[in-house]
């Protein structure tokens, strides 16, 4: 979630990936998909999801929304029509490596060996038991290059796993040091199941013992200390005002929802740890400076839990497989509205933290950068640093997005452009300074908000500004008609809600 680092504003632990932000810069108005699939999808090809297949989850619980959409902008795997940024760095004499979670193809043709990368090590799936399965349970789907590769039963655990081919690949890559690389490394965690090392679980015991609404306003606090919202900006309310439950719980109740951000919070700190291995391997080797390291999520906090683990099992072991849920994704996303999936801020709102010493000029070390940016900017991002070209046999396949090198370098940002989203029925459109969004089977239509002035969306003022929302509303039926967006009526059943998300 949005606030869930250090350096913007959370109490976990992140001084590795915050060291990025100090040493670099961090974009407070960077965007994603909303979730895994489709951001994945829109990072790698620099286009919108639907443009490249991706419309729907490519699982199997949304096989029947793609059967009912029968169009290509609702396939169970990435278009091979599309070229990827791997695809597009190898001719300008790029090594490509990827290690961790891959999401975009099951089949063995559609593993990322077959999508330009080098050298990988991948989780094929969404989702997996970070210690690489139950005590006596299956084993996620996971390969080395196009070999399937089974998890040990012990001592294994994706985070370190993930780390460990990474350094190996980065230091392989180093013996060439003519041939510059490329590293896409996709971390699973702090994804469900909540699983952690039991010594990281133990850095939070007792800081979370007061619940869900002082972690966030303390939160928000120290955001606006650090100028990541400004001084006198209102929060979002908790998503469906579970927080107000606290005081009332039985204690029993109370230490689950405690147990669980300990266990989130553990992740994201080993996360944090891992990270400040890759990053020591770039120093240790003599290459820090001249990398362009980026960090960025995938989605905003997830008001998930699958709860699918055995019974009785821990929370945070391998037997547990448990999400935090609704109270603590609003923690997540402070101080934005709602979570994961949604378009609304809560759920497609990511820091994005650059570093590269020498490419982005010293003195912006330390910088917040307020340009909007999304996931489809970073393709043309890395073409551009990288010097590489867009290559493609098609005519009427090109990026979506536009570099940012130029704001990376402290250039004015003269080329922002209108973002796009469109997930289960969940839409919205921004240009400039206005927001038009709306949830799937909202009944109430379109909402329009002023994000320049009210980025938690607390004041719809479609009727105040209704040429402007008619304008917005046209923009984003242009858009879904050309990518190939369908109405949800048509893949769902009328009213229906989402089916159970076991990404």
């Amino acid at each position: 979630g949005y606030s869930d680092l250090g350096c913007f504003g959370s109490e976990i632990s992140t001084p590795n990936i915050d060291s990025l932000a100090k040493d670099g810069v961090a974009f407070t108005q960077f965007y994603n998909q909303s979730r895994c699939c489709p951001t994945r999808a829109a990072l790698l090809t620099g286009r919108w999801p639907h443009q490249v297949g991706i419309g729907e989850m490519i699982d199997g619980y949304a096989k029947g929304a793609r059967e009912k959409a029968n169009s290509p902008a609702y396939d169970d795997h990435l278009s091979i029509a599309s070229p990827t940024i791997p695809e597009l760095l190898r001719p300008a004499g790029y090594t490509t490596l990827m290690s961790g979670k891959w999401h975009l193809g099951y089949r063995w043709a559609e593993w990322p060996f077959s999508r330009g990368f080098d050298h990988s090590f991948v989780l094929v799936g969404g989702a997996t038991n970070y210690f690489g399965g139950m005590t006596d349970g299956p084993r996620a789907l996971m390969a080395t290059d196009d070999q399937v590769f089974v998890p040990p039963h012990d001592g294994f655990y994706t985070t370190d796993a993930f780390t460990d081919h990474a350094v190996s690949m980065i230091d392989d890559a180093a013996k060439a040091p003519a041939t510059p690389f490329f590293l896409y490394l996709a971390y699973n965690a702090p994804h469900w199941p909540l699983q952690a090392p039991d010594a990281d679980i133990a850095k939070y015991a007792g800081v979370y013992d007061k619940g869900f609404e002082p972690i966030r306003q303390a939160r928000f606090v120290s955001m606006v200390e650090k100028g990541i919202v400004p001084a006198g900006s209102p929060m979002a309310p908790p998503d469906r005002g579970r927080a107000r439950e606290w005081e009332q719980m039985p204690d029993v109740n109370r230490q689950i929802w405690i147990r669980r951000m300990q266990v989130y919070a553990a992740q994201i700190d080993h996360l944090d740890q891992q990270v400040g291995r890759v990053l020591a391997e770039l120093k240790k080797l003599g290459i820090a400076d001249n990398t362009l390291v980026v960090f960025l999520s995938d989605n905003g906090g997830a008001a998930e839990d699958p709860n699918s683990g055995k019974a009785g099992a821990i929370i945070g072991t391998r037997d547990s497989f448990r999400g935090y849920d609704r109270p603590w994704a609003s923690v997540s996303n402070t101080p934005w509205r709602l979570h994961k999936t949604t378009s609304y801020e809560g759920g497609i709102s990511t820091p994005l933290l650059a570093r590269w010493p020498s490419g982005i000029p010293a003195n912006l070390n330390g910088t917040l950068i307020r340009s909007s940016g999304h996931v489809v900017d970073l393709l043309p991002t890395i073409l551009d640093v990288g010097q590489a070209t867009y290559a493609t046999k098609a005519k009427d396949i090109s990026p979506e997005g536009r570099s940012l090198l130029p704001v990376l370098q402290g250039k004015p940002d003269t080329a922002q452009h209108p973002y796009f989203w469109e997930h289960e029925g969940n839409r919205a459109v921004r240009d400039g300074q206005w927001k038009l969004v709306m949830l799937n089977n909202d009944q109430a239509g379109w909402h329009l908000y002023d994000i320049n002035a009210d980025r938690v969306e607390s004041h719809d003022v479609a009727a105040e500004h209704s040429d402007v929302a008619k304008r917005l509303a046209g923009e984003y039926d242009a858009w879904a008609t050309r990518v190939g967006v369908q109405p949800r009526d048509r893949l769902t059943n009328r009213g229906e809600p989402a089916a159970k998300h076991d990404e």
